[in-house]
């Protein structure tokens, strides 16, 4: 071959070499990676121009997870890099015809999930794949510690909202609400710990993403006696500040402002893949049934009414009373709930005061005074606050009347509505009321 006929040939191959890496109209674009570690699952995120056909399958010795994504290249050589995290250690990459082909190095014994997500207010189109890691044989008994102490802590868990792939409201100043609420519930669970009867546990602890029914799951498997979940979210006026404490409405909510929140944090398991909150079974049916039980309600507006009251130290409130709207961490069955929005990052002063660490620390400070305050007066069975606490509950029969209660309690009737947030003399069969410590 002379060297003419090299070069030709030599032109020709590269020119192909050229062609099958270069992109072309259509052609769906792969820009980056990103990954996000929670304690159950590590989440492979592939940001892309748009809808793609792919196909996921796994391969064995090594563990690798396949991903052929139909049409599509990356966008350029820097964002082939994946950063490795959890439960995968490297991702490889190859062309065949117009096919992608993804392959991620996974730690041994995962089992994938994955899905495709369209754009929302921080992220485009993406692909997502969660590795999780398969259990060998039954899962280990988890060890309890029986405390020397013959009354048990009150347990709070504490849900530091949105994270991970879910980064919330972002303030002007690209503030992300996860980070806050991170801060202060790391910053609360530490306050809390200080506290002699109670004892934190935090929900999520780290940038990971938890979907909303699991963080009742784990508050329940905590065996937590409150549930405290905390947001920073913005609203559609900048204008517009102040904390606010929610719980649950049976009946919707209470405001304008109220239904605009609860829908944006319901949406939030749609938005991430999550099941619908429509298509409800008989356990969520069940759920919402109990949920109907007044003690609990009226727990978690006593719980709120008393974070509200020490919120209001701090800074200015959004509403002087507690609100109600339908979010969904709010729908424990037996476990008094409250939402607390710390501020609105959408406001300017507010966005900069949720950067100061003193600040941050005041709020926590004041959550902890709040909860205190609610615990002496409905202390959970068992506890040091219980066992301190003298005072005692009666539920209504008929016949009864707040004087006659006052006579046989050694109380006033003053006392009583006081302790119990009673505006009248007016009393209903079934309601539960805290009579006060004797003298009282």
């Amino acid at each position: 071959m002379n060297k003419s006929l090299q070069h030709l040939f030599l032109t020709v191959l590269l020119l192909g070499i050229f062609l099958s890496g270069t992109l072309h109209a259509g052609q769906t674009l792969v820009k980056g990676t990103r990954t996000w570690v929670s304690p159950d699952y590590t989440r492979i995120v592939f940001d892309i121009s748009k809808q793609v056909d792919y196909h996921l399958f796994t391969l064995q010795d090594p563990d690798r997870i396949v991903i052929d994504v139909k049409d599509a290249n990356w966008s350029s050589a820097s964002d082939r890099t994946l950063e490795p995290k959890g439960l995968v250690k490297d991702l490889r990459s190859a062309r065949k015809n117009d096919t992608l082909r993804l392959v991620l190095d996974a730690e041994r014994g995962v089992k994938p999930k994955s899905f495709l997500l369209k754009p929302n207010d921080s992220y485009g189109h993406r692909l997502v794949v969660d590795l999780y890691p398969q259990q060998n044989g039954p899962a280990k008994a988890v060890k309890t510690v029986k405390s020397s102490s013959k009354y048990r802590d009150v347990i709070i868990a504490i849900d530091a909202g949105h994270g991970g792939e879910d980064p919330g409201a972002i303030g002007k100043r690209g503030t992300k609400e996860k980070h806050i609420t991170l801060a202060v519930a790391r910053k609360l669970a530490k306050k809390i710990n200080q506290q002699k009867g109670m004892k934190a546990v935090l929900v999520r602890d780290g940038d990971y993403y938890m979907k909303l029914r699991q963080r009742i799951k784990k508050a329940r498997e905590l065996r937590a006696d409150l549930f405290v979940s905390l947001h920073a979210d913005a609203f559609t006026s900048p204008n517009v500040k102040g904390s606010s404490v929610y719980i649950l409405s049976e009946r919707g909510a209470s405001s304008e402002a109220a239904k605009w929140l609860a829908n944006k944090e319901n949406n939030a398991d749609e938005l991430m893949g999550g099941v619908e909150l429509s298509d409800k079974d008989e356990l969520l049916k069940s759920v919402l049934l109990d949920l109907s039980q007044s003690a609990t309600i009226e727990a978690s507006a006593d719980l709120a009414q008393n974070t509200l009251k020490e919120l209001k130290h701090v800074g200015k409130v959004h509403r002087r009373h507690v609100e109600r709207a339908g979010f969904a961490v709010l729908k424990s069955p037996d476990i008094p709930s409250v939402l607390i929005e710390l501020a609105f990052i959408s406001n300017h002063t507010e966005e900069k005061n949720l950067n100061i660490r003193a600040h941050l620390d005041k709020m926590a400070h004041a959550i902890t005074s709040g909860l205190k305050r609610y615990l002496r007066k409905r202390p959970p069975d068992n506890t040091l606050f219980a066992a301190s606490n003298k005072s005692r509950s009666h539920t209504i029969r008929q016949g009864d009347t707040l004087s006659g209660l006052a006579q046989q309690y050694h109380t006033s009737s003053s006392s009583l509505k006081n302790v119990n947030g009673l505006k009248s003399d007016t009393l209903r069969i079934g309601q539960v009321l805290i009579i006060p410590a004797e003298g009282s």
